[in-house]
């Protein structure tokens, strides 16, 4: 594989074609490269479609994250219907909301120290 890590590249086939992005991971053994920005979109509409929530988007962590109500079941579907869509993620999980995060979804801010 003549590319590595950093290279810009324009991908030529399946739905993203057309755009341009920078490999973020080169996988010679499978002779793949993972590119920046590819498949974001379908990833979150996956994301949201099982969780029935919308999905939300950290950027500079490339993460996809909504609530689940069934866990370790939403995970599974969420994984079978991202390969049957040709997107292979990274890295996965399934976090327990810590009281930080049920305080803001409960009151829509974080809560205050007092001093």
């Amino acid at each position: 594989m003549k590319f590595k890590v950093k290279d810009e590249v324009q991908i030529i086939a399946g739905k993203d074609a057309g755009k341009r992005g920078v490999i973020i991971k080169a996988l010679p053994k499978e002779n793949k490269v993972v590119i920046e920005g590819a498949n974001i979109a379908k990833t979150m509409e996956i994301v949201a479609s099982v969780s029935g929530n919308k999905a939300t988007l950290d950027e500079g962590l490339r993460m996809v994250s909504a609530p689940v109500s069934t866990g370790a079941t939403a995970l599974i579907e969420t994984l079978r219907s991202l390969d049957d869509a040709g997107i292979h993620p990274l890295d996965v999980g399934l976090k327990r909301p810590s009281l930080d995060d049920v305080f803001l979804a409960l009151t829509g801010h974080a809560a205050e120290e007092t001093k």
